[in-house]
């Protein structure tokens, strides 16, 4: 469980609209109300990246991170959160398999002939030719009142650690945009609210039976009205630009506009200036100015109107629809292949927008790292985190890459045993100390431990039922409710990720009163899952071979053995070959199974060596990435070369780190 809880404090409501449906309302007094407080977990350094720095990436959730920050004392600028849209759909990536470095020679050839066969087509190699599986990224399916409770909690911890001249903008869609907007006029005040971007992120959408859905809402808020706004402008169109028709003799362009204060509220000045009369909008010792200066413009009906020169004009001034900028296209450079990923340029605008140099920018949602990725470009600091590993890595990757200078930061929330939570139900059974499955009291319980001659019901959370990740009060009331039912029963063994504190489980335990046959109080053990994450955890197998020559140490990978990923591979090709050969187009038939070499090389993603630390945080001296078409990132560089199943470091190595292409990891010491 957490080690504490650090209380926040919200200002109390007022008038605002409320959803009474959220379980915070009933803690609400006339005064301010104040929640449990925010879960505070042990961390570990995992990594320093370029020698570290101000900025951080976090491995844990947003609520968890937010603690983190508050109990050092870190406030931030701005925050800019994509979070789940409540969209009732799983989003996963595509994993590619790599090419067989012990096939290279043969592979390269076989690529360029590829290349030249489509060049001839006028067709650019795509990733039809991949072969690459599925891997589940997040789930988004909730019901409705869970999504808006866990991020009204979530809004109020973000609230808690930005600067009073702070500023939030939530991404969001047509799903849930509109509950989260009554949430944030509760927590920061509807007097803060400044604006609802619509972001137009493609040009059509065909939608069965509806008004097809284009468009994007961010929600803009501030913390105070002491905020940060730099203006911003876009270019005029082609039509408004058509308008600068005429030119002085020096070349300058110009069109006309108003001089008359006619329909203006607030009153103009009447008077005559060279033998027009009028009723102007500036006094005559203006019009005086503009005429010295070359910018009247006499009409030939007898008017009066000002020059506008086009090399004056900013722009117009940044609206609330936004159409200029484009998602994130499958070719373009900035492309990391996750689901959700947002154009740079969108992110651009808004910390420019609402921020200043040197100035701290968090995203707790950090996806595919976007955010951190532009914040570090426009010269500011980030904070960025994500529960997902995956999400780590790639923004990991993509900012060492921009030679951005950060720590990586693992909160110990027990996150792991949530990786792949299928197989880690299975292994359960296996580790958990005196476990049997074999039992006779009821679907509810997991299993039977065995402990001092007696045979106890043992519960543990369903780990791909994200309800729960903590043991909470409801929880544990359905497991107070389940002991009830049971008979000849002195003792209760519970597991769990997160449970919480002692003192309510203690009060709840009390309350129930549950004895045995005997008139004894039932007794309650509890068990942390977190203690076996090492052996939960499948570790994959990694043999490879060492030498040193003239200085430099040569890695070779011999063999790389992933259960897991075989695991997902044999799902794969028994589904394929499940479906009627008939029916299987000719791109399906091509892929119709997946075959992975003895070696299994073909499932390595990334290698760092460290030779500076033996243990604490990671120091990578040298690394290679594989991209999906096989080739390799060296040290960040992007080359056109294969894998050759080797790295080289002329330092003595000390640590070795390999990771697959489903992004698990395997450290080994050398």
């Amino acid at each position: 469980m957490a080690i504490k809880y650090i209380p926040y404090t919200t200002e109390p409501l007022r008038g605002q609209a409320v959803l009474p449906f959220l379980r915070y309302h009933s803690q609400l007094t006339t005064k301010d109300f104040v929640i449990k407080g925010l879960p505070y977990y042990e961390t570990e350094l995992v990594e320093r990246v370029n020698g570290g720095g101000d900025n951080l990436v976090i491995h844990g959730d947003c609520l968890n991170a937010c603690a983190y920050l508050k109990e050092k004392d870190i406030k931030v600028d701005l925050v800019y959160i994509d979070p789940p849209f409540a969209s009732g759909a799983n989003y996963a990536k595509k994993i590619y398999i790599r090419k067989n470095p012990k096939l290279v020679a043969k592979l390269e050839n076989v690529e360029e002939e590829l290349k030249n066969e489509r060049a001839q087509e006028g067709i650019e190699l795509d990733n039809e030719y991949l072969q690459s599986i599925e891997e589940t990224m997040y789930g988004d399916i909730w019901q409705k009142e869970d999504y808006l409770n866990w991020m009204y909690e979530r809004l109020l911890a973000i609230k808690a650690i930005m600067n009073e001249n702070a500023s939030i903008c939530v991404h969001l869609d047509w799903h849930i945009g509109h509950y989260v907007k009554v949430l944030m006029d509760e927590i920061f005040g509807d007097e803060n609210f400044v604006s609802e971007i619509i972001w137009k992120r493609t040009s059509a959408h065909s939608d069965a039976n509806k008004i097809g859905i284009n468009h994007d809402n961010i929600l803009f808020y501030t913390k105070s009205q002491d905020s940060i706004w730099n203006p911003l402008y876009q270019d005029y169109s082609e039509e408004y630009l058509e308008r600068f028709s005429h030119s002085d003799p020096e070349g300058r362009k110009w069109t006309d506009g108003p001089l008359t204060a006619k329909g203006l509220s607030g009153g103009g000045y009447t008077y005559e200036y060279k033998g027009i009369n009028g009723y102007w909008r500036c006094p005559k010792e203006t019009m005086k100015k503009l005429d010295e200066q070359n910018r009247l413009h006499f009409t030939k009906n007898g008017g009066i109107r000002v020059k506008k020169y086009l090399d004056e004009v900013k722009g117009l001034q940044l609206q609330t629809i936004w159409t200029d900028i484009y998602p994130t296209n499958s070719q373009a450079i900035e492309r990391s292949s996750y689901p959700t990923q947002k154009p740079e340029a969108l992110l651009e605008r808004i910390i420019n927008a609402i921020s200043n140099k040197d100035m701290l920018v968090a995203d707790f949602f950090g996806g595919s790292g976007a955010t951190a990725l532009v914040a570090q470009k426009l010269g500011r600091k980030f904070i960025t985190a994500d529960v997902g590993v995956n999400s780590i890595q790639t923004m990991r990757d993509r900012l060492d890459e921009a030679g951005a200078k950060f720590d990586v930061l693992k909160i110990k929330d027990g996150i792991d045993l949530f990786r792949n939570p299928e197989q880690t139900m299975e292994k359960l059974a296996t580790v958990i100390p005196g476990l049997s499955t074999r039992h006779d009291f009821g679907k509810f319980w997991f299993g039977a431990i065995t402990e001092d001659g007696k045979v106890c019901p043992c519960w543990v959370p369903n780990l791909l039922d994200k309800s729960q990740a903590i043991l909470n009060a409801a929880l544990f009331t359905k497991i107070l409710d389940e002991t009830a039912k049971l008979e000849t029963v002195s003792k209760v063994v519970i597991c769990s990720v997160d449970k919480i504190e002692e003192k309510e489980i203690d009060k709840m335990i009390a309350d129930f009163d549950l004895r045995d046959n005997e008139g004894k109080k039932i007794e309650f053990v509890f068990k942390d899952l977190k203690e076996l994450t090492d052996l939960l955890v499948y570790p994959d197998i990694v043999q490879y071979s060492l030498a040193e020559k003239n200085g430099t140490y040569e890695i070779t990978f011999d063999r790389f053995i992933s259960d897991n990923l075989m695991r997902k591979i044999d799902e794969y090709n028994a589904k394929k070959q499940s479906k009627q050969k008939a029916l299987l187009d000719e791109k399906e038939d091509l892929q119709a199974k997946i075959e992975i070499s003895d070696e299994g090389l073909e499932f390595i993603e990334y290698i760092s060596v460290d030779c500076t630390n033996k243990d604490g945080p990671w120091n990578s001296d040298e690394e290679i990435k594989i991209d999906k078409r096989g080739y390799v990132i060296h040290n960040g560089k992007k080359t056109k070369e294969f894998w050759d199943g080797k790295i080289v470091t002329d330092k003595k190595l000390l640590r070795l780190k390999v990771r697959n292409i489903a992004g698990d990891e395997t450290l080994l010491h050398v």
